[in-house]
Formats: C-alpha cells, structure tokens, sequence
C-alpha cells in the first residue's frame, strides 16, 4: 500500500497530477446558476441515502439509514449553500446575514458566516475570529478562517492579531506556520518562533512570501547566533538576495555596502581582476563568494575556470587571500549550479567533485540532496554516504536516503557494511511504497496483492456504515458531492474528515467511508482515504481498476502493460473522468489538447475536444500515446513514464552519454522533481496493478536498465 505523507494543510491538498497544483479555494470558483441551484435543491441528501440503500440492502443496513435521516434528512443547509454561495460570489452581505440565519443549525451553518467575514478579512477583528472556532469547533471551514486570518494579519505586519489566534490553527501550511511564527517573532516569545527555523533559515528554494519575510526578520530573534547568521549569508550571498546579504553582514560586524554588491553584479570580472590586489579581510571574503555566485549564474563553467585560477594564483602568496571557507563554499555554489543545469547540459561528474571539495559541516537539504543525486547519478559510493551524512537526523531516517545508504552499503568491500545493507533493506520491504517494492527486489520478497485482499472490498459493519453518515465532516462532504458545488469543497470536506478520523484513530470509520465513497465511484477520495493513513490496508480501495475491460483491450492494442496503464491513470487523475488540467490537460489520462490531435491524427480521426475527453475515447487515446512514446524510447518503461510527464525529448536528455545505466539511479537523478516522483509513483502504481490483474511482475524486472542515449 502506498503511504503518503499527509499535506500540511488539508485545506490546500497536493493536486492529484503532480504536475498541476491545486489552487486555495475562493468564492470565485462557485458561478452557480439559478437552474444549478434548482437542480441542487432537488437532489438533496435523499439522493445521498438512496444511494446508501443501494450499496448496502440488508435490513439492518436500513434501520442504520434511518438512524441518519432522523439526524440529517431534514437538514437543508446544502440548499441554501448554493443560493449563499451566490451571494457570497457577488460581495452582497445583507443576503449573507440573512442565510446566516436561515441556515443556523444545520451542517453547513457555518459557511455564510465564513463567507461574509472573507470578503474583507483583514478588517475582521480577532476576537471575531476566535468567536467562530468556538461556535464551529474541528470543522475544516474553522480551521480555514482562522488560518487565512492569521497570514492576512502577518502580511499587514498586524503581528498582535496573529498572536491572539495562534493556538488556533491546528493544521497549518508553510504559509501558516511562517504567519504564526512572524507573530511569535515580533511579540517576544523568540522561542516558539525559533520552532520554525529549520524550514526556513537556511532554504534557498522557492517558499512562501511570509516565510522570505520571517527568514530575514529571524535575523533580529535573540536566540539567533552569529554561527547561524553566517551560515545563511553564505546561501544568500550565493543566491544573490542583497537585502538579506546587507541585514546579515551588519548584524555580524562586516557590513556590506549596497554599492559594492551592484558594481560586482554589473561586472563579476571587473572585481575578480582586482580581487589580488585586495586587502585579506572577512568582507571580501563574502565579496568574493557573491562574485563566483553571480559569475556562475550566467556560466557555471566560466565560474570554475576562475575559481581554479585564483586558487592557485593565492597558493603561491605569502598571505592567502581565499580562506578555507571561501573556498569550500564556492565548489559549492558550482555544484549547486551544475545540477541545476543537467537537462540541459547533459549530467557530469564535475559536480559530485565539486561537492566533494566543498566538504565541511555546514550543508543545507538542498545542498546535500544535490550531492547525493550527483553521486547516485555516477554511482559514487562513498560520496553517497558522505552526501546523506550531511542531512538532519530525521531526513537522515527517510524511506529515500535509507534506500540509497543500503545500495551504498551494499558495494561497500566491508562484510559489516553489506550485512548492514540487508538489514535496512528487510526493514524497508515492511512497506509497499516505491522504495519498499525496490528492497523487496533486493531481499528475494515478493508483493503479494492477496495479502492485502487482492480485489475484494473490505467488509464494513452496519454501525460503522451508519457512523459514517452520523459524523458531521463526512456527512457534509457526502452532501456536497451529491450537490452541484464545485468538487472542491467537497474534497475539503472529505479530506478534513478523513484527517479527523485519523487522529481519532478510527480505522473503521474511515474504511466505512472509503468504501461508501467507492460504491458511488468517488473513486479519487476513497483512494485519498487509504492513503493517507498509517493503518488501513486495502488495495480494492486504493488500487481500484474502473473501466478495466476497455484499459486492458486498449492496452493490447496498443501493445503495452495494462498495469502500467492503470498506474500512469492512477497518478494522472485518481480516476476522475472531469479532471482538467491548469495547462489544458483532461480526462482519465490527461491527455494534453495537442496530444490528442496528434493522436486523432494518426489514427485517421477527426479531432473532437469533447470525444477526446470522453472516458473511453480518453482511454484509447492515452494507452495509444503510452505506446507511441514506448516505441520511441527504446520500449524503456521509465524512460516512457519519464516522456508521459516531460516530454519524450527530456526524458532523452536524461539518458547517460555512455553505457547503461541502473533504472533506480535514472529516476532518481531525473532533473524534474515533479517528474522524478512522478515516474517513482507510477512504477509503484503498475507493479501494484500487475499483481492485482494476475500478472505479477516486480519493480525491478518492470524498470529495467535504462541504456545510453540514442
């Protein structure tokens, strides 16, 4: 079973397509109009129960429903949801006082208010805020308000207003946590501030404006050292961040000058030219580091190329201008820089040189997870070992780098080590992620489907079928997905619910969930469910084949493995036939607009948005094109998984220059994050599905070698 860690934030689920991230939702998403609320009303929660009386038939099962309908039928709050949603789309308060009213009571009681007080939440006092949670306790809307409030009132640097509120927010995202931290930070209490510290002092990654704002405000907290400051000048002095570079230099007595910084902006080769003839002070020490990470940024090549010359030039000197660290840190910044050229320029060994001069005790995950890729690219053991050292404890203990330390390990000349390496891997096979399926391999296991149920449902009890319409947060989402909200709020619904019952620690109830979410082919929350709990195996739940008669023709036709198929399915849209893209991408397979007339083209069809889009149509288009891509790249599987996600001319570009190279080093390495987990979930997908279809294959035969590029 695959185990997903559960986002920060329910509120702001990862996208089911790796490659397009869902947005926070607004009111804006809900343009209903009269006829969907029409249509709304008279399909209210009777529909819901109808549907539960399907499922389930016995007469225990209806006596249970009845249960609910005493509770619930003849709430009629999702009715008034979409006539408020309405309102709330058009900013008319007055309309939104009154539903407040009219809706008082029932399950979905809280959105009005929600709604009204979102339309200008920054004049929303906290006292107001804190009122809500208090009348809509553990429910995801509360959660939402306060947690939005929060990072409006950390954006106006209202930092009192997010103190009073703090204690609140329960599930905070990168963006929350920072909000609550910036309060913490500019109230006094630096030590609940510092908590927020490693996700942002030293990261030199794209990451939330409030977590930009409260790296550089950390920079005031008391319990800041100057080892610290010195630690995040380096990163910014690489990225080139002149305000952080200023604040810092100054708080550690070696002040650099805003002039400086541009004139060595304008012409890197201007200060290097002069740098001999400088004073061997701290301060251009950090002049010099900046120099080499503005050089690289436009040629990591001619950056080297100067590095190599000054240190030899300075180890001729009496008096070295470059210390130790200077130079440490600048082979960094240069592998830094060649990894992030490998789609481009090809990979090179060049860069795990460059890390390994760079070796010292102060590496950031970024810089350490670059290291690492660089020597699992080439296979370079011992600086796999070196680059996994150099991450947190925690980091250290992952799923991911415990895989690669064994597969160190395990070409270690050492017998201890290689014992070492077999142990960490049957401690790995205990799971049936990526990387458990891949140690499994490595130990002579095999995945077993029927071990986990093979293709038949769980059984659920009648009270844990009742129970699930008795609890509120299931209830709501239920209702919103039987409404003609957007699927959205549903999935808001459905998610929070799911995260409560797991911190309940209710199995039972979330299996009786997911199963009723599957019999009325929610298929992509019933998945959501399984996944994200540590004790719920069921891989009818989480592995369902829908339409699998037309996957498995299609399959054949186009010369491919259904259960690749179905793991490319999986990962592209959790089954769920509306799903579009931000980039245009639709259906079960996601096939992209230009694709598809690609395809249709081949085919000797017309092109037809609508039919492409289709569940069947969409199917035969996307195993077609899996195919097409398949032929193309040698009949590689990664390599075409890889194509499926970047493209088919990146996943070229990936391929070693020379010789084969190992399936696991390839995905691992891949330059694309997104792309890189993307091709780890769906060879985890297919080796899953392979077993549930009867043609069990493991991962390792399934990715093979990926040979040198062609």
């Amino acid at each position: 079973m695959t185990k997903l860690r559960v986002a920060h934030s329910i509120k702001d689920e990862e996208s089911i397509s790796q490659k397009h991230a869902s947005k926070r939702i607004t009111v804006g998403t809900l343009r209903l109009s009269a006829l969907s609320v029409a249509t709304a009303v008279s399909a209210l929660g009777v529909s819901q129960v109808a549907c539960a009386e399907l499922t389930w038939g016995d007469e225990e099962s209806y006596q249970q429903e009845s249960n609910y309908q005493q509770d619930y039928q003849q709430d009629n709050s999702i009715d008034s949801f979409m006539a408020a949603a309405i309102a709330a789309d058009r900013g008319d308060v007055s309309a939104l006082y009154n539903y407040e009213q009219v809706m008082s009571g029932g399950l979905f009681a809280m959105y009005p208010t929600y709604w009204r007080m979102n339309l200008d939440l920054n004049s929303q006092s906290s006292a107001a805020v804190s009122q809500f949670v208090r009348q809509y306790p553990d429910t995801v809307m509360a959660e939402k308000l306060v947690a939005d409030f929060a990072e409006t009132k950390a954006g106006s640097n209202d930092y009192a207003s997010v103190r009073q509120v703090a204690n609140l927010i329960t599930n905070a995202d990168a963006s929350e946590r920072c909000a609550v931290a910036l309060g913490f930070n500019n109230g006094g209490d630096t030590m609940r501030a510092m908590a927020a510290k490693s996700d942002v002092w030293l990261t030199t990654k794209k990451q939330p404006a409030l977590c930009d704002q409260l790296a550089m405000e950390m920079n005031n907290n008391a319990l800041i050292s100057n080892q610290d400051r010195a630690a995040r000048l380096k990163r910014m002095l690489r990225k080139g961040k002149t305000g952080d570079i200023m604040a810092l230099s100054s708080r550690l007595g070696t002040p650099i000058a805003y002039s400086a910084l541009s004139e060595i902006q304008l012409n890197p080769s201007s200060f290097f030219s002069r740098f001999g003839r400088e004073p061997a002070s701290q301060t251009n020490q950090y002049l010099y580091m900046y120099a080499i990470g503005r050089m690289a940024d436009k040629s990591y090549r001619e950056a080297a190329l100067q590095l190599d010359f000054d240190i030899k030039q300075d180890n001729q000197r009496a008096v070295r201008l470059l210390n130790d660290e200077t130079r440490r840190y600048a082979y960094r910044t240069l592998g830094v820089q060649r990894m992030n050229h490998n789609t481009d320029d090809g990979f090179n060994a060049e860069a795990v040189d460059w890390f390994r001069n760079s070796l010292d005790n102060d590496f950031n995950f970024e810089e350490a997870e670059d290291y690492a890729m660089a020597a699992i690219r080439f296979g370079r053991w011992d600086d796999v070992v070196e680059a996994i050292s150099k991450m947190d404890g925690e980091t250290q203990k992952e799923a991911q780098w415990q895989y690669w330390l064994a597969r160190a390990y395990e070409q270690s000349s050492d017998s201890s080590k290689r014992n070492t390496s077999k142990k960490m891997y049957q401690n790995l096979a205990k799971s049936n992620d990526y990387y458990g399926l891949m140690a499994k391999d490595k130990i002579g296991q095999r995945f077993d489907a029927s071990r986990l149920g093979g293709s038949n449902l769980p059984n659920v009890s009648a009270a844990d079928r009742a129970r699930v319409m008795q609890d509120a947060n299931f209830a709501r989402a239920f209702a919103l997905y039987n409404s003609e909200a957007s699927r959205a709020y549903a999935n808001r619904e459905w998610n929070w619910a799911v995260k409560q019952a797991r911190d309940n620690r209710d199995d039972n109830l979330i299996i009786a969930a997911a199963r009723q979410a599957y019999d009325m082919g929610w298929l992509d929350r019933a998945i959501y469910a399984v996944d994200n709990t540590d004790r719920v195996d069921s891989l009818a739940l989480s592995h369902p084949m829908p339409h699998q008669s037309a996957v498995v023709r299609y399959s054949e036709s186009a010369g491919i493995d259904p259960a690749w198929a179905y793991g490319i399915m999986r990962q592209e849209s959790r089954f769920v036939s509306s799903a579009r893209s931000n980039v245009g991408a639709s259906g079960l397979m996601q096939v992209m607009p230009d694709t598809a007339k690609y395809i249709a083209r081949n085919l000797g069809e017309t092109y037809s948005a609508s039919r492409a889009n289709s569940g069947d149509t969409n199917i035969r288009y996307g195993t077609w094109y899996m195919g097409d891509i398949l032929g193309k790249l040698n009949y590689q599987p990664v390599l075409a998984t890889a194509g499926y996600n970047a493209g088919p001319n990146n996943a070229k570009r990936w391929q070693p220059v020379y010789g084969s190279l190992a399936a696991d080093q390839y995905v691992e390495s891949i330059a694309f994050p997104e792309t890189r987990n993307y091709v780890k979930h769906v060879m985890e997908n297919a080796t899953i599905y392979s077993s549930l279809l009867g043609r069990g294959q493991p991962i390792t035969q399934r990715m093979g070698t990926v040979p040198a590029g062609f």
